[in-house]
């Protein structure tokens, strides 16, 4: 059996047999068309607008918390809540995309997310009381659209390409709220217009998410299927891309949510920290691009995925025990961390048999992944007030690196599973 085959190529064996052209029409794994080949473009294209909304609203804040602190008088138990909330709120958040796919469709659903999203968005800055109602909605709206994603793709027939497209469009979401948020409050006079301001860049991923709704018919009959049943030869393979998952996602929101406070805490000033938080996602785009390729070939994972713990480690011990808030520390992180992300995506897409095999695999992994990430971004930063200083989280999420790098070594020998 080749490596594509045991990491789950998108293309059946069958439409593989039937020739069929992915620009024109594609089967769905229940063998129904799901979009001729500019349907399935605009489709994808939709897909990415959507990406490109489930980070501004959160490194908008990591980069403005001192200012919303100020602003809305957080003591640090709030602020730390703030930072970490809509992360808890994931892992919460989880069962309600399948949920909501079940009964409208996956693309309805996704709509319906980005609907939520600039919704929350606006109504977190109205008043001092709705800015943590406001997040923890809007945690809700991203979690729904992370979830629904891989499905939506899977069911498009979606290439690896198209996969780390995907994935990237997070980190170009995540440049934008880190870099263009200082500025903007700046320009406004206050952080509240600043945060507000992304309704409008959800809003737009709703109205285009809308206009493909009449043609991947595929992904909802997906939808329609999603059931959650873990066959136990499939439950180490869950567990393992959970913990995968898990452990990026616990260390790239921790970096996102308390590295501006950390430059800051070192000599940077809030614009220079949020400009090197938005390099952060911006040196990434690529090796999120590349990592749901490389997911796909077993050789290449045998080294490149534990790799990326182990330059993880490195990285974190640098920025322990190195004073200074070094540019090149960022940019080392921000390389091998986004790639982190878009193998955890990759490995949801490819080690699902299906589409409604990939809804409750992407429900699993991110909700408990989120969860996980949420809480410990909190005792990380509960532990830098415990010690008055950034060595003592910065060891931990060493530690965590290497966690990391033993689930990815033993999650590329599992095959792809069914959960239906």
């Amino acid at each position: 059996m080749d490596a594509s085959s045991r990491t789950g190529s998108v293309s059946s064996p069958a439409e593989r047999a039937r020739g069929v052209d992915e620009g024109t029409v594609l089967s769905s794994p229940a063998g129904h068309p799901t979009a001729t080949g500019a349907a399935r473009a605009l489709a994808l294209t939709a897909a990415l607008l959507v990406g490109v909304n489930l980070r501004p609203a959160i490194t908008s804040v990591s980069t403005l918390l001192d200012a919303l602190s100020h602003t809305y008088g957080l003591d640090p138990l709030q602020r730390g809540i703030l930072g970490a909330l809509p992360i808890v709120t994931f892992g919460l958040a989880a069962p309600l995309g399948p949920l909501l796919a079940r009964r409208i469709g996956v693309h309805r659903a996704l709509a319906t997310a980005m609907v939520l999203l600039a919704v929350a968005l606006g109504v977190r800055v109205l008043a001092s009381w709705t800015l943590l109602p406001g997040t923890c909605l809007a945690g809700i709206a991203i979690m729904i659209g992370a979830t629904l994603l891989p499905p939506f793709l899977k069911s498009l027939g979606a290439s690896g390409l198209w996969v780390g497209l995907s994935s990237m469009s997070f980190g170009v979401g995540a440049a934008l709220g880190a870099s263009l948020s200082v500025p903007m409050s700046r320009l406004f006079g206050a952080p509240s217009p600043s945060l507000a301001a992304w309704a409008i860049l959800a809003a737009a991923a709703a109205a285009a998410m809308f206009a493909v709704s009449p043609i991947p018919a595929a992904a909802a009959s997906a939808g329609s299927r999603m059931r959650t049943r873990i066959p136990p030869s499939a439950r180490p393979t869950v567990a393992l891309v959970t913990a995968v998952f898990a452990l990026q996602a616990l260390l790239y929101f921790s970096v996102t949510t308390w590295l501006p406070l950390l430059l800051v805490s070192r000599g940077a000033d809030a614009a220079h920290a949020g400009g090197l938080l938005a390099w952060f996602s911006i040196i990434g785009l690529i090796p999120t691009l590349v990592a749901p390729v490389l997911a796909r070939r077993r050789g290449i994972l045998t080294w490149f995925g534990p790799g990326l713990g182990v330059v993880m480690i490195v990285g974190f011990l640098w920025f322990a025990f190195d004073g200074s808030p070094d540019a090149v520390i960022v940019t080392m992180l921000g390389i091998v961390q986004s790639a982190a992300f878009g193998l955890g995506m990759g490995l949801i897409v490819s080690l699902a048999a299906d589409a409604a095999s990939a809804a409750p695999l992407s429900a699993i992994a991110q909700g408990v992944g989120y969860a996980v990430a949420g809480l410990g971004s909190f005792a990380l930063g509960a532990l830098h007030d415990a010690t008055d200083g950034w060595s003592a989280p910065l060891i931990a999420m060493a530690v965590i690196s290497a966690a990391f790098s033993v689930a990815v070594a033993l999650v590329i020998r599992r095959s792809p599973v069914s959960l239906h």
